[in-house]
């Protein structure tokens, strides 16, 4: 499973990887996430150093979204990821096996989108999302 956390909402997008966790694949995987995602919510995506984003240029040409790597060692990095998976952890403990199934990790990130937070005013990462998408959309293009 890989999560994508849009930063400012603090959205968890899973992103099931049935297929495995190779570079193919995981581009794959967080291209279908991705390509439907509106361009000022898809900047940018930090990941930390593995071989499972070999692909990390095929994925910024297809989905135009650029790939940065977080320093070796340094969750700090990543810290609203790192959080992110901590809460991922209250429903699949280390050492469970993390089912493919995208509509089960699905349920879980819903439970989590509708989580009030304290770092967005103990509202919810959903709704605050929600504004996000409406925001460019009713904004005209300058």
């Amino acid at each position: 499973m890989g999560t994508l956390v849009e930063r400012v909402s603090r959205y968890l997008c899973p992103v099931a990887l049935a297929d495995g966790h190779d570079a193919d694949s995981v581009k794959d995987a967080v291209f279908g996430a991705v390509k439907d995602l509106p361009a000022h919510l898809r900047k940018s995506l930090t990941w930390d150093q593995g071989t499972e984003m070999a692909r990390h240029a095929a994925l910024t040409l297809a989905a135009d979204l650029p790939v940065y790597f977080a320093h070796a060692h340094s969750p700090w990095e990543r810290g609203t990821n790192e959080n992110t998976n901590g809460l991922v952890r209250e429903y699949l403990p280390k050492g469970t096996e993390i089912p493919g199934d995208p509509e089960y990790l699905w349920a879980i990130a819903d439970s989590l989108n509708d989580r009030p937070r304290a770092i967005l005013g103990f509202r919810k990462p959903s709704e605050v999302f929600a504004e996000l998408m409406l925001q460019e959309a009713v904004t005209p293009p300058v």
